[in-house]
Order: C-alpha cells, then structure tokens, then sequence
C-alpha cells in the first residue's frame, strides 16, 4: 500500500476544448476535445505520479463516467481504490475562447449521497489508510455529504499514525474554521477564502501569515497553508512562518495548480522534507502547472527546474 492515500468524494470526467468565440444564443463550434480524470484528490494523486511519487486514488464513483475515470487513471498509471455509488460520476468542461484567450469552466454537481454511503465510505476508507503515511482529502463535498465530513475522517483515521492534509472550499472549510474538532495537520486554503474567514481584506503577505498562525493558535490545523496566486504561498506552524514565491512563468491555464502545489507539498512531506522546502516544492509544481494546457498539470522537469525560482523567506 502506498504511503500516501488521496480521497475524492466527487470526482469527474474533465472535457477541455477550445473556440474561436464564445457568445450567448449562438452555436459554439468547439475544437476536439480532450478527457482527463478530475477532481482535487485524483488530481492530487496524478500530480504525485508524475512527479515521480506513488499515491493511491481513492475515488467514489459510478455508472458509465466512472468506468470512464477508471480507464483514464489506469492509463495513466495511478494507482485506484474505487468505491461504487448509485449514479454516475459527474462531468465538467472547459472551453477556451481563442479570441481572447479567456476560459469558461462548467461544473456539475454529482450524486447525492445518504447518511448511509457516507457512513460507509468511511468504513471503507479506515481500510485503506496507510499507517504512519498521508491522508489527503481534497476537493468539493457531494450533495448530501456534511460539512464535518473532514472532522468525522480525522476520527477515523485516528490512530493509524497517518497525517490528514485538507483542501476543501465553501461550507466544509467554515466549518473546519468555525468550529475545530478533530483538527487535521494540514489545512490549505487561498486568499479570497482565507479573507472572507477573517472578515476583512488581507492585502499583504504579512497579514495573511499572521492570519494563517492565529488559525494555527486556534487549533484548527497544526499546519496552514494560504495560495497568494502570482505572489506564491505561506505556511505558518506554530513557531514559524514562510513564505515561497511563485516563478515569474507565462500562464497559459491555471487549472491544476493548486492541485499540482498539493501534490508536490505532501510528497515532499512524506520523503522526510521540512515544511518549508515542501512549501517550496509546491510553489514550483504550481508554476509548472500554469504553463501548460487545459487540464494538464505539472511536468516534471519543469517542476523540478523551478525550485530555485521560487524563493523561500522566513517572516517575522
């Protein structure tokens, strides 16, 4: 079993394409276009292996889309534990308007799950934790999952030694904010997020670091990572703050990078490294990620070359 183990409750089928133009009430005469597995965690997991990791994708799905997904990662090579739900894996599309070079992305929501499939997820998860490794839940909750799902998975890998890392959005990641219970290791969030949790605007990397240590003082994650964009990431502990910049690269698409950055951090994390070189390691996967196309996400030599352009400060 792999040392690292990535959770994607709602996963999907990525379409990207591309157009001349993209206008209401008109046909949108779209390029081929291209399927990639999707959703944080699998994405998290594709990101390990092509940096030359092993995770194992854990990923709820069903129906035809489902077997889809399996196929892509089996091509790609990515280790899977699939868990079958009633419906069918949900789909999302990214179409790119040549003309200005804008991206227009369309998500759907999912199966709705019961009290009993999550409940047994769960049960099934707490099978395939690898002891001492990484956890990393990372993407949107299924309609019907609660938001405290990430508390009631802490739960239940408790005592298996393994490190929870979570990156979640909207409802779940307030939650986890508001009302810390079983608080995991790593917690990550961006900047738009991170400012409408503290109520106010954040403007300089300073103040987000002070944010993300008053979450640590809080008990809400013994790690905090915050995504600044263009201007990099800062993690703070509970004696330390950093921050890593962001290589100076052309953007060509951002989907991906934060999944790239995720993957990169943990598995630098589970090869021993400190958490700012691991910080490090996902700022350069991040810019990585950016270069490329659509759905891609970090090369690997890229990755590995940009290290040095994403520099590391210790903050005050």
């Amino acid at each position: 079993m792999s040392d690292i183990l990535t959770i994607t409750l709602n996963p999907t089928v990525d379409f990207s394409t591309s157009a001349k133009r993209v206008r209401p009430d008109r046909k949108t005469r779209c390029e081929a276009a291209m399927r990639d597995p999707g959703g944080g965690g699998v994405n998290v997991a594709r990101a390990i292996h092509i940096l030359g990791g092993d995770a194992c994708a854990f990923a709820a799905v069903g129906g035809h889309m489902g077997q889809i997904l399996l196929s892509l990662l089996g091509r790609e090579g990515v280790q899977v534990h699939p868990f079958d739900i009633p419906g069918e894996t949900r789909q999302s599309m990214a179409v790119t308007e040549r003309r200005t070079g804008q991206q227009y992305r369309f998500v759907m929501p999912g199966p709705i799950w019961d009290a009993a499939l999550v409940k047994s997820v769960l049960a099934e998860i707490h099978k395939t934790v690898p002891k001492d490794g990484y956890v990393v839940l990372s993407g949107s909750n299924p309609p019907g999952v609660p938001d405290d799902f990430p508390a009631l998975l802490e739960r239940q890998i408790y005592g298996t030694g393994a490190r929870l890392v979570v990156d979640t959005s909207g409802r779940a990641l307030r939650q986890m904010v508001t009302g810390p219970a079983n608080p995991p290791y790593l917690l990550r969030m961006d900047k738009a997020e991170a400012e409408e949790l503290a109520g106010e605007a954040l403007e300089t990397i300073v103040a987000l670091a002070q944010f993300a240590t008053h979450l640590v003082k809080r008990g809400v994650a013994q790690v905090i990572v915050m995504a600044l964009g263009s201007k990099g990431s800062v993690l703070a502990t509970g004696n330390e703050r950093w921050h890593a910049a962001a290589a100076d690269v052309p953007v060509r698409s951002k989907v991906g990078a934060g999944d790239s950055f995720v993957g990169a951090l943990v598995l630098a994390l589970s090869r021993g490294e400190a958490p700012p070189q691991a910080l490090q390691k996902g700022a350069a996967a991040a810019s990585a990620a950016v270069m490329t196309d659509a759905t891609r996400l970090c090369p690997r030599a890229e990755a590995n070359a940009l290290v040095a352009q994403c520099p590391l400060a210790q903050l005050e």
